[in-house]
């Protein structure tokens, strides 16, 4: 979405964007570039969800939205605004010999074998699974075969509301063409995204969908930010119950009933993010169901994160954050890669 609509290519470096955009309407907009290649692969940071978003008029209008360039009336307007961003992804992949797009078990395994020890920054590879996030870009069910043939493996059917699921402030159950995009994507054993699905839709999926693997790609518990958008207690456990990985997001107004835009970023220290991880833990009795899932490309930017996290590249100090609440090393292992790698390996083809 930015670097089609707002000319933020992610090759550059967030900090060439902050130089280039400083004093322009696009940071206080967009807000403060964290999110560039370059950085990336500084911060250990090998695969990313890289999202396809597009965003309903009606919701735009209510809103006041700056995401206007990506709204859609029809689907047919979805369907070109979220294609043309996925042939970016694509020539991204193809232009960058550092990016490569996952669409099978064995590019996973290619893209993490660059970052063994032995290999250098420039050997280093960063995998992009792609994942639609709003599923009506989709036209029909059927069509879903077209967009997988494309590379898409995760879809998240809701946003706001959409054709196939009640959604963020617009509560409701699964269409019955949302019913049978879920029959469909999980005869391709697609990767469920359940993050902005309105709490009756979110249960009727847990309950319906028959693919292996479901996450929430960037969700909070509703303890820090009790609307809608985040996850009951409730409905954390039922999707650990699946097995499903949750992705925490350091974005401070998810973290926060108290914090507004505008606010110091400091107001929120990064603990707070230790401290939504470990309730996940704790209510699902587990470290397994809970990865990272920031939003960075979300229309937010480093003026919203919780004090310390500037750039994608200061993720790492979350496992900082993480040994010294005394979680171990395979634990903090798990938080930080391998939940959400075991989620990606069951959904793709060998």
């Amino acid at each position: 979405m930015h670097a089609v609509t707002n000319d933020r290519d992610y090759r550059e470096h967030p900090l060439v964007k902050r130089q280039r955009e400083a004093g322009t309407p696009m940071q206080s907009v967009e807000g403060i570039a964290m999110t560039g290649l370059p950085d990336a692969l500084i911060g250990h940071i090998a695969v990313v969800f890289s999202t396809l978003f597009v965003e309903p008029e009606r919701v735009a209008r209510l809103l006041g939205s700056a995401l206007s360039k990506v709204t859609y009336e029809t689907p047919a307007q979805a369907y070109t605004l979220a294609m043309r961003q996925l042939d970016y992804y694509h020539r991204l992949a193809d232009e960058s010999a550092q990016v490569r797009l996952i669409e099978r078990r064995s590019d996973l395994d290619a893209v993490l074998a660059t970052w063994t020890e032995d290999k250098t920054l420039t050997d280093r590879v960063q995998g992009m699974v792609i994942l639609m996030e709003n599923g009506d870009p989709i036209i029909e069910p059927r069509q879903f075969e077209a967009w997988y043939e494309r590379g898409v493996r995760i879809v998240g059917p809701a946003w706001a509301a959409t054709r196939y699921s009640g959604g963020t402030r617009e509560p409701g159950g699964l269409t019955p063409l949302g019913e049978e995009l879920l029959e469909i994507m999980a005869g391709f054993n697609a990767l469920l995204d359940v993050s902005h699905m309105a709490e009756e839709a979110f249960y009727q999926a847990l309950d319906q969908y028959q693919g292996q693997a479901i996450i929430a790609s960037h969700s909070n518990p509703r303890k820090f930010r009790d609307t809608d958008r985040h996850l009951s207690d409730d409905m954390i456990r039922r999707l650990a119950e699946r097995d499903g990985v949750m992705g925490i997001v350091p974005y401070n107004l998810f973290l926060s009933s108290e914090w507004r835009k505008g606010d110091p970023k400091s107001k929120i220290p990064i603990t707070v993010v230790i401290d939504a991880i470990d309730h996940v833990c704790q209510v699902t009795g587990s470290v397994a169901h809970v990865g990272i899932g920031t939003d960075f490309d979300g229309g937010f930017g480093a003026e919203s994160t919780p004090d310390g996290l500037d750039f994608s590249s200061d993720l790492i100090k979350i496992a900082d954050g993480l040994k010294a609440r005394g979680f171990a090393a395979d634990d903090i292992t798990a938080i930080m890669s391998a939940n959400m790698l075991r989620k990606l390996r069951q959904a793709l083809p060998v």
